[in-house]
């Protein structure tokens, strides 16, 4: 909804928009919902490549950059610093809006997470999203968004949030009060403690059972990002595997120009462990179908 919220308030119909390639596919869609044109910009195993986005932005002039800089969905990659530090700036230097969409930022199984992408700047073209759906209970259907007040005030007089006091009150007001006793930091660290132990379980699996594909440990979030061996495209697999029952995201929804036919994304935070292994045996299963 802040996504939707930022689209409707800061873009118009046929607007050009920078989106890492890959990046969260239902983003994907809420961009088509506006009618705006989405431009690709590279990435590598640490995020966004500077050299793409100058690249692009000598043609052309973004009303935002849409990025997840933090466990990536679905890479999981992480942008550094300095990467970060050159984003801002070229956002300035080019006047777009930076919008970074943090809903993993909390769930870090190795050390701590670097700072909210709006934390440090008081530059009024940095937007910061976050979820309590993915820390505390996915049906809450509630987030926060930090800018800068200019944007805050931009978005509070809209007439959607104007009409209706907010986006959720009444859940807004129970999720208040978990933050205030401390519920929230007990519950994150009770799901890190958990995906923890089932990325390992994951990761073995993965090791034992599939030993062809590659992949990068996740260090937080919630996916695996899977390169598959040999050209094996997705597609193909995903109507396989639908006989063993078992599941997966294809790479080329996370593409906004078709790509990533032989990416595959596997999650590791609804199932217990016994299932994880269970379903890497059977997409092992479905890949020897395929040979």
């Amino acid at each position: 909804m802040g996504l939707h919220l930022i689209c409707t308030l800061f873009t118009h119909p046929g607007d050009t928009i920078f989106v890492e390639e890959p990046t969260y596919f239902f983003a994907l869609r809420i961009f088509a919902d506006h009618d705006l044109r989405l431009i690709p910009i590279r990435t590598d195993e640490n995020g966004l490549l500077i050299e793409s986005l100058e690249e692009k932005l000598t043609g052309s002039r973004p009303k935002f950059l849409y990025i997840t800089p933090t466990y990536q969905n679905p890479t999981g990659h992480t942008l550094p610093p300095e990467r970060r530090r050159r984003l801002v700036s070229l956002s300035r230097q080019h006047d777009f809006l930076v919008v970074a969409d943090e809903v993993y930022h909390f769930l870090s199984y190795s050390g701590q997470p670097p700072k909210p992408f709006a934390a440090d700047t008081e530059a009024g073209n940095i937007i910061s999203l976050g979820s309590f759906s993915n820390i505390l209970a996915p049906g809450l259907r509630l987030g926060w968004m930090q800018a800068n007040a200019e944007i805050i005030q931009r978005c509070v007089n809209s007439g959607l949030l104007d009409s209706g006091g907010g986006m959720n009150p009444f859940t807004s007001a129970i999720v208040c009060r978990v933050l205030e006793t401390g519920g929230l930091e007990q519950n994150i660290a009770k799901l890190i403690a958990a995906y923890r132990t089932r990325i390992a379980i994951m990761d073995a699996a993965l090791r034992q059972h599939l030993p062809g594909i590659k992949y990068t440990l996740p260090q937080g979030g919630y996916f695996f990002w899977i390169h598959l061996p040999n050209g094996i495209n997705a597609g193909e697999l995903q109507r396989r595997v639908e006989a063993f029952k078992v599941g997966f995201r294809p790479g080329a929804l996370f593409s906004c120009q078709g790509g990533m036919q032989d990416y595959i994304r596997l999650s590791y935070v609804f199932y217990e462990p016994d299932e994880l292994e269970q379903g890497v045996l059977r997409l092992k299963q479905s890949l020897d179908k395929m040979e």
